[in-house]
């Protein structure tokens, strides 16, 4: 039996609530203006500067608009670096909508599987619902964006520009959600009848199906194109006929993503483990999402000297964390919402994780960071979100948000230590779809 909420409890609610004139004059501000409006830490903008010692050479920024694509976004900015820097050409960016394309056709096959795997789990059960939930999603990690890559390649953004579907997601998620979901019952009651032959067949027609409506949807990937670019110094290149894995591999070929690590900080998970997520591995078989869980101060030295050897840095973050998107501020003190109503609203990292108050729900690049004598001031942040937010698309973040709002930096094994270098080589220990770093 519960507590009863009586209206005496509320009378002196309402006495104490009227105590103080103060709480009239905040309540005024709050309603007129909104609450973050309200609470806005007008001495961020002149603690957040502009100039980083260390910077990586940058232009223009991509535009992921509305979809939830940031982690291949990321994945992509990071290459797009890479080839910049090589073949002196900051601005030449990649296809997002070709690498988009191949995911929904990879995480169609593997929400099969899974269905196929969990048949004899009832329908209701926390691991069906959890992939029933993900039908048609966007969402992904540093991981899924690499496997996609590896074995796709990728193309100029010429070559397969976006879309309407594939810059507003949310229609095609649906009817593609719909029809996954719509099959997992054809599945399910296949493999519980032991029609496992069956089940081959029915499966290939579902996934045609799924290519047929991506194809509709976002159009059909290009076999070959031509690679014509002007670099810097203005000078014409052109290498005609090129499949997309030749182009990875012909130009991009000293990029090995299994060089890296991902690195998270997840401190209501123990320290020093190696964690892996094999539920949510868009590509069978090859795809194995992993993160190596250490104190924070690891996730910053990694970037840092990531940074200072002139390469971008993938992070998972909470961006709807004390962020300003408008002016581009990421400030772990932007909106003081305590001081505001009155009431302590603060949380430990790991509490948060817990209660599910954070999450990893956005990935961005690092590409700048300000020291003073070894400390770290703040960075430079990389967003997907058009050139109208932040400055001309980049954002400042001081390092305690960092802290508190940064859950896993994607590093080369060389700046970890040896003994990290051990752990992030397994086993791993297996974590459950629904776990805190899904």
């Amino acid at each position: 039996m519960g507590y009863k909420l009586t209206l005496q409890e509320l009378e002196k609610f309402s006495a104490d609530f009227n105590k103080s004139s103060q709480n009239q004059v905040v309540a005024r501000a709050a309603q007129k203006s909104g609450v973050l409006a309200a609470a806005y830490n007008d001495r961020v903008q002149n603690e957040l500067t502009r100039v980083f010692s260390t910077e990586l050479s940058t232009d223009n920024v991509t535009n992921q608009r509305q979809s939830g694509r940031c982690w291949e976004f990321a994945t992509l900015n990071i290459l797009r670096h890479n080839f910049g820097q090589k073949y002196h050409c900051k601005n030449f960016t990649f296809s997002q909508s070709y690498n988009f394309f191949w995911d929904k056709i990879e995480r169609a096959n593997n929400f099969y599987n899974y269905i196929i795997a969990t048949a004899s789990e009832p329908l209701d059960s926390r691991i069906v619902r959890t992939h029933l939930n993900n039908a048609g999603k966007d969402g992904g990690h540093f991981q899924m964006a690499t496997a996609l890559i590896e074995k796709y390649g990728v193309v100029p953004s010429y070559a397969m520009p976006e879309s309407f579907n594939a810059n507003n997601t949310a229609g095609f998620g649906k009817a593609l959600g719909d029809k996954l979901k719509k099959d997992a019952l054809v599945l399910r009651k296949l493999k519980q009848a032991g029609e496992d032959e069956k089940i081959k067949l029915v499966r290939e027609q579902f996934l045609s199906e799924v290519y047929r409506m991506t194809a509709i949807a976002v159009g059909e990937p290009p076999k070959k194109f031509d690679l014509e670019y002007r670099d810097d110094d203005k000078n014409y290149h052109l290498d005609k006929e090129l499949t997309p894995l030749e182009f990875l591999h012909k130009y991009m070929g000293d990029v090995d993503f299994n060089d890296y690590v991902l690195l998270a900080n997840a401190p209501d998970h123990e320290y020093n483990k190696l964690y892996s997520l094999p539920d949510a591995n868009n590509i069978d078989g090859t795809c194995h999402i992993q993160w190596l869980n250490v104190p924070i101060e690891y996730l910053e030295r990694a970037s840092v000297n990531q940074l200072k050897d002139g390469e971008a840095v993938w992070f998972g973050n909470d961006v709807g964390e004390q962020s300003d998107r408008q002016k581009g501020y990421l400030d772990s003190n932007l909106y003081q919402l305590s001081d505001l109503f009155g009431v302590d609203l603060k949380m430990s990292k790991a509490d948060r994780l817990r209660t599910g108050a954070g999450y990893f729900s956005h990935a961005m690049a690092l590409v700048g960071v300000d020291e003073d004598q070894g400390h770290i001031r703040q960075w430079k942040v990389e967003n997907s979100w058009g050139e109208k937010n932040g400055d001309k698309g980049f954002f400042v973040m001081n390092n305690e948000w960092f802290k508190e709002y940064v859950y896993e930096v994607a590093v080369h094994k060389k700046y970890l230590t040896s003994e990290q270098i051990t752990l992030a080589e397994g086993p791993a220990i297996e974590l459950p779809a629904w776990d805190s770093l899904a």
